[in-house]
């Protein structure tokens, strides 16, 4: 005989639903801090560099009326009367504002050579009376200028005076826009030939560490608990040195008078010294000794927690210890070794500080570019195409990754 199932009174029911939404809610308001933290340290930096990717409204600002009158203008010879006296009424202003240097920069990022131009044009006419540019203004700005009866200087000041343009992710990967609309390659490669030096470099990295990391992983999975431990502050040791400590230590070692080669010369093995530091060279084994750890880690958590009874198995019925080794142990730490590498690559494909220090010129990877333009040339814009590029190849990368290895495989622990 079976008794039907208990119900709740509508009291109980509320009660009960009410106790669920005060623990999701409390549950909720544990994470705020850290959902808080990701939109104010990811999401909007991200959003903000892929809006300013496409967005530079500089130079419609600075000049809106003489774009509005380049509108009918036909791009096969010199604009008009009407738009080199607007101009040149734009010029005198922003002479007088001191914001000719912005007009001469975006303009020069368009057709190199003409920030010279635009400054000194701006101070020719910074002291001519309204009335003498309103009657005059062309014939002031062409000779001013030559440059000015160009028609490529006003397809450059139309194009810079898009607010939303594709030129700058056509510039990192080294394309331009020609005044008929067609895209060709620039004249000067630069970007899509560091684009591959990086991963090329982040994938030597990354196999460098797995040829350091993996055997020492093993021992220290193999190893006592106390030798496993004694081997492990070395590994963590990096971690509490200074990052900038650690680079500069490369330095004095790999410099022309620095320990290798000194100690080199003293062994005769050379006769002078070598041209070790700020290169390639130095800055992968660098960025390899740096990266090691993220390396050794993952492999010995997944190491630590393979039971050692089945290599002893595979041995004592007939296999050989590499065959053992390359038939169940590989693919049992295979968690480990993938999450090791995704971690290395990863981070070299970004890194900066290393490759600023050590690299010098030939070293240099896509995220030094970045900077330079940020910090240095301040195309701002640009730095955002090529930052926005390489976080949509680690994506694709990352993706492949799953797709060949699969991202449930990797195991940090």
């Amino acid at each position: 005989m079976t008794t039907a199932p208990h119900r709740l009174d509508p009291a109980d029911a509320r009660n009960a639903a009410r106790e669920v939404r005060k623990r999701r809610l409390q549950a909720f308001l544990f994470v705020v801090p850290l959902l808080i933290f990701i939109v104010f340290a990811f999401v909007a930096p991200i959003t903000t560099m892929l809006f300013r990717s496409v967005h530079n409204p500089t130079v419609a600002n600075l000049v809106p009326e003489t774009l509005a009158a380049l509108d009918d203008w036909s791009g096969e010879t010199t604009p008009d009367e009407t738009v080199l006296i607007q101009f040149a009424s734009d010029m005198k202003r922003m002479a007088n504002d001191r914001t000719s240097g912005q007009l001469a920069d975006e303009i020069n990022r368009a057709l190199p050579g003409m920030s010279s131009v635009v400054k000194s044009t701006a101070r020719s006419l910074r002291r001519v009376e309204d009335d003498e540019i309103a009657a005059n203004g062309a014939s002031l700005l062409l000779e001013a200028n030559d440059r000015w009866a160009d028609p490529a200087t006003w397809h450059a000041l139309r194009s810079a005076g898009q607010v939303y343009s594709s030129s700058y992710y056509l510039t990192s990967v080294d394309l331009e826009r020609k005044a008929d609309g067609s895209i060709a390659q620039r004249d000067t490669q630069i970007y899509v030939k560091l684009y591959i030096k990086t991963l090329r470099m982040a994938l030597i990295i990354t196999v460098l560490t797995i040829v350091l990391g993996y055997p020492l992983a093993f021992f220290m999975a193999q190893a006592s608990d106390g030798l496993a431990n004694f081997l492990m502050v070395f590994v963590l040791l990096p971690f509490w040195t200074s990052l900038l400590v650690r680079t500069t230590a490369w330095i004095a070692l790999l410099q022309t008078n620095g320990v290798v080669n000194s100690t080199l010369m003293a062994i005769g093995v050379i006769d002078q010294p070598l041209e070790l530091l700020y290169t390639e060279f130095s800055t992968i084994i660098a960025m390899t000794h740096i990266l090691l750890p993220f390396m050794v880690l993952p492999l010995y958590a997944v190491m630590r927690g393979i039971d050692q009874s089945f290599m002893r198995a595979a041995i004592s019925m007939g296999s050989r210890p590499l065959g053992a080794w390359y038939r169940i142990y590989l693919p049992m730490s295979l968690p480990g070794l993938s999450a090791g590498a995704l971690l290395v690559f990863i981070i070299s494909v970004g890194y900066y500080i290393t490759p600023a220090l050590v690299g010098g010129t030939d070293g240099q990877m896509i995220s030094n570019i970045i900077a330079f333009h940020m910090q240095q040339s301040n195309n701002w814009e640009l730095a955002a195409a090529l930052g926005s590029l390489l976080l949509v190849l680690i994506l694709l990368l990352y993706w492949l990754f799953d797709r060949l290895v699969g991202a449930d495989n990797i195991k940090l622990g």
